[in-house]
């Protein structure tokens, strides 16, 4: 398979080119550069010290790690974070500590956040009168029930 050539520019010296833990993974490690310190329910803007060229017809996704998710209780804000193609300025992420009770801290070289890159489509909207019928129909938000 074909890899997609994204130019990268550490725009600190201590800052690290993202990387794959596994082969086979679909997102990449985001590290920070600077020391946080995340309270309970605090939120921060944390950099990673990388500038990237994402070519036209794809986006970037900031995604949690599970792993801080599910043990410290820290998670992207706006998630997943939407990197668009003509965004040249530095990959920050926004993270917040959902944990009542703990103090999160980060340090510099952490791996803080995943990036996914995907194709994505341009759309062009087509107003009608009315939408096809579906199994479906309206029903959301929880519809389709637990069991």
């Amino acid at each position: 398979m074909a890899s997609l050539v994204i130019p990268i520019t550490k725009l600190r010296d201590d800052a690290v080119v993202p990387s794959y833990a596994y082969p086979s993974d679909a997102g990449v490690d985001l590290r920070a550069v600077e020391s946080v310190s995340l309270a309970p329910f605090e939120r921060a803007l944390v950099p990673t010290g990388l500038a990237i060229a994402i070519p036209e017809g794809y986006a970037g996704f900031v995604q949690p790690r599970s792993g801080l998710a599910i043990k410290q209780g820290v998670t992207v804000l706006n998630t997943p974070g939407l990197i668009d193609s003509h965004y040249r300025g530095e990959l920050k992420v926004a993270l917040i500590n959902l944990d009542a009770h703990s103090v999160f801290e980060v340090a510099p070289g952490d791996r803080i956040a995943q990036l996914v890159i995907q194709k994505v489509e341009n759309i062009e909207w087509s107003v009608v009168d009315a939408l096809d019928e579906t199994e479906r129909g309206c029903g959301g938000f929880g519809s389709s029930g637990v069991h």
